[in-house]
């Protein structure tokens, strides 16, 4: 795709829908769909009866299609749209019937209307809606279908704004920012008449190898559940559902492999996996979950009843829908060998908890009513998986009199700008601004030992290496470019993108800037090398911008299918570092991944270096901000980066043998820990104090009949505030991340030597001082133990607080004291922070 909004394709998009349209059903009824003439409204339409009541009244008038129809969902794409965007899609919806045949009974779900190809926004909602009131006509109750968007990096349709990937969200260390982000999506999305968001990615990260790193938000469960817990709470607000995956233990992965088996202990599952899902459910009230595509211990998520039923509903109050992945349910029979045929499939899917066949039907309409008649399934199932369906269009309004599922539907029009009418402007400049601002806070300054940055004002720079001039650097393999704009080639990428050196000729116009590409990111050529090199032979600095190309499926470096085998730069990125180190002149290395890579014994070579996750549209503009000094770099590592591109596992929340000791001559310290980043002002921190809590913050009950302790002990259902003072002690403004850790030292199971209990972004001026207090509960010391309960014992706890996991400022302790406590669903997951004048 290249760059800019000019060059609209020839849109087959209405075509498809015009050569599928249908006559309006017979079944339809003059009074309005569900109600035939002088009838009293049914219940089911009735808004003031609950909506228990409502589902249950519908069912009963539903035959076994009209259910099952509920439990689907259709893909509408051209041959060639969705190749590559799903795994194996051509042999999985080739034998459709036509539209008309399809939603004859009715439809649970519409996948993809904007983003299976690039089709104007104003027209693609005139089709959503087209759709709409095709599905409305042609079956007997006249219920629209919910539709569905990807929206992991922003809205993925043409022309909408492409935000940062949740990797650089882990990096921000910024909730209330993220939840300002999916507010903004989710408006754009209500806007043009979309339903539901699947995201956020929950999966914590746990081997860099693994292609969708850069979908996480990092490895550590605690930020993943803030982070997440906030997208689902802005995504809802704007009245657009949320899911949730991939549910459960995708990331577990072996070797790092997409869909490869997961073998995970069940402390590793419950304490890792499934807490950022907890938070998001409890905290975040997310109402629909996706499972994965893994198989854990051997059992596929996609017919696990334990998981996701016993885990996910009953131990984690999940009362949404469950949505398969795509193909899931046809998987359990084609990949995962646990079922004989659809029929088999689909029961198995029926019974474990899975309420939506997406993207397309396969197994939950003729193959599952199949299987109801012979008794392979049971019919109350399906009444439980449509119920919760019909529900979830109750809470949309979809199923009230007069709703319209168009554009906007029963929701206000956003307020931003960013769509009213038949105008939908999906990249309006609030949207633009709130992804420049999470773009600068994300980028990462993880080593400046030569003082090279910020740049001066007047310099010869060599701007070098593939990712320099190429606008799609910034974007990961969930925007649209990256996603479906391989099936579209010559159609513009559709928003504004400034490659990096463009944007530092704007940064530094005093500047004599040349580029040279050098190589490809994935490629073997050399022949660009020595131009390169010359290049950098004739400059005062080198900026050698490196790094991976987001894909799909072999299609990128990173990605979801686009693992990697170790931990080098792709292609032959690394020796042309080495021959610009070579060349003399200082070298700052500007990453620009979808994980964290190993750049080994160069690091040291090195002037600086800069990190940077798939910033998104304003990527180029924010990294040439924290190079020329106009941006002071905040970001933080949301994992940790190796030192060597060997396969061993990173060793944040390992125990204490999991880093280097005695008894391994393996090191796996990394180069850079969990929580390191550099800025281009000081923060200094002092005045630690730990004591006992007696309310919480803004003076709640911490919890009924707790006594004030002695100095550090509290009881294991008490809570502590662990505060400290964090100045600016530079000359230049600039936030800090202040990062709160534990260690339990001696506990009935092994625990990680440190992990994140809490944070806090704090801004400061220079000189400027606050008072950063963490309201600890009891609760998150928890961990499941031999029993298999989560429990909170009592013993020591070690408290850190620091500029990363390595840069630990002030410890303290709490003696947690009294009886072992089942901490149980309604333990506290959040510690809340306080940030006040120091002495306030």
């Amino acid at each position: 795709m290249t760059g800019g909004r000019p060059g609209l394709p020839r849109q087959p998009a209405a075509a498809i829908v015009a050569g599928r349209a249908d006559t309006v059903a017979a079944q339809e009824i003059a009074a309005g769909p569900g109600q035939a003439a002088g009838e009293v409204t049914a219940a089911w339409r009735d808004p003031a009866r609950p909506a228990a009541e409502r589902v249950a009244d519908l069912l009963g008038r539903m035959t076994l299609a009209e259910k099952l129809a509920q439990m689907s969902g259709i893909w509408l794409s051209e041959p060639g749209d969705s190749e590559g965007v799903a795994p194996s899609p051509g042999e999985h919806s080739a034998e459709l019937p036509p539209f008309s045949e399809l939603i004859r009974d009715g439809l649970g779900q519409l996948t993809r209307v904007f983003g299976t190809r690039p089709v104007r926004p104003a027209e693609g909602a005139a089709m959503l809606a087209g759709l709409q009131a095709q599905i409305r006509r042609s079956s007997r109750f006249g219920i629209p279908a919910i539709a569905h968007e990807e929206c992991l990096t922003g809205f993925a349709a043409w022309t909408a704004t492409a935000f940062p990937t949740p990797l650089a969200w882990g990096a921000s260390f910024d909730p209330e920012l993220v939840g300002q982000m999916a507010a903004a999506i989710g408006r754009s999305m209500r806007a043009a008449g979309v339903h539901q968001g699947l995201a956020p990615v929950l999966d914590v990260a746990r081997d860099p190898r693994w292609g969708r790193v850069e979908e996480t938000m990092g490895a550590d469960p605690y930020l993943a559940g803030m982070l997440g817990t906030a997208y689902v709470r802005g995504l809802q607000s704007a009245g657009v559902i949320a899911t949730l995956k991939h549910f459960a233990g995708y990331s577990g992965s072996r070797a790092g492999r997409n869909m490869a088996p997961v073998s995970v202990g069940r402390r590793e599952f419950a304490d890792v996996f499934l807490p950022p899902f907890e938070m998001a459910i409890r905290e975040g009230g997310a109402r629909a979950v996706m499972h994965s595509y893994c198989a854990v211990d051997g059992v596929p998520a996609a017919a696990d009843h334990e998981l996701l039923t016993g885990v996910l509903r009953g131990e984690l109050g999940f009362d949404g829908v469950v949505v398969s992945d795509y193909y899931g349910v046809s998987f359990l029979q084609t990949l995962h060998g646990v079922a004989g045929s659809r029929a088999e499939a689909a029961g198995l899917a029926l019974a474990a908890g899975v309420d939506v066949e997406l993207p397309s039907v396969r197994c939950y309409r003729e193959p599952l009513a199949g299987a109801v008649r012979s008794g392979l399934a049971r019919p109350e199932l399906v009444d439980r998986a449509a119920g919760r369906v019909l529900r979830q269009k109750i809470e949309l309004g979809l199923l009230d009199p007069g709703a319209e599922p168009g554009p906007g539907g029963a929701a206000a029009a956003p307020a931003d700008g960013s769509g009213t009418g038949a105008t939908i402007d999906l990249d309006p400049p609030s949207h633009r601004a709130l992804a420049r601002q999470l773009a600068e806070e994300s980028i990462v300054l993880l080593a400046n030992g030569a003082a090279a940055l910020p740049l001066g004002a007047d310099q010869r720079l060599a701007v070098i290496g593939p990712l320099a001039a190429d606008p799609l650097a910034y974007f990961g393999c969930y925007t649209f470019p990256r996603h479906v704009g391989h099936a579209h080639p010559g159609t513009s990428i559709g928003v504004p993108v400034t490659p990096v050196v463009e944007a530092l000729r704007a940064e530094l116009p005093g500047s004599r800037i040349e580029h040279a590409r050098g190589c490809d990111v994935r490629g073997a050529d050399r022949s660009g090398f020595a131009a390169a090199i010359a290049c950098a032979r004739a400059a005062d600095t080198v900026i050698a911008v490196l790094g991976d190309e987001a894909g799909l499926f072999g299609r990128g470096s990173s990605g979801e299918g686009c693992d990697a085998a170790d931990l080098r730069l792709p292609g032959i990125q690394a020796e042309l570092l080495g021959e610009l180190i070579r060349a003399g002149r200082p070298v700052v290395l500007v990453l620009i991944t979808g994980r964290p890579y190993a750049i080994g014994p160069a690091a040291s070579q090195l002037a600086a270096v800069v990190q940077a996750f798939f910033p998104g549209q304003e990527g180029g503009g924010a990294i040439a901000g924290v190079l020329s000094g106009r941006v002071v770099p905040s970001g933080k590592l949301p994992m940790e980066v190796p030192l060597l591109a060997s396969t061993e596992q990173a060793s944040y929340l390992g125990a204490p043998l999991a880093a280097r000791s005695n008894v391994s001559s393996a090191d796996p310290t990394p180069l850079f820990a969990f929580g390191h980043g550099l800025s281009y002002t000081s923060f200094d921190y002092a005045d630690l104090s730990v004591r006992a809590a007696t309310a919480g913050p803004g003076g709640q009950q911490a919890a009924p009949g707790l006594e004030r302790a002695a100095a550090t002990r509290i009881g294991t259902d008490g809570a502590a505030e662990i505060s400290c003072t964090v100045r600016n002690a530079g000359r230049r403004a600039g936030a800090e991340v202040v990062q709160l850790y534990l260690h339990d030292p001696v506990a009935q199971v092994t625990r990680p030597a440190r992990y994140l209990a809490g944070f806090a972004r704090v801004a400061l001026e220079p000189g400027q001082a606050r008072r950063v207090t963490f309201w600890l509960h009891a609760d998150r010391t928890a961990f499941h133990g031999r029993s298999g309960r989560r429990v909170v014992e009592a013993g020591l706890i070690q408290a850190a607080i620091g500029s990363s996991a390595a840069d630990i400022r002030l410890q303290g302790e709490i003696e947690l004291t009294g009886p072992e406590r089942t901490a149980g669903p309604d333990r506290v997951l959040v510690t809340p922070v306080t940030i006040t004048e120091p002495g306030g």
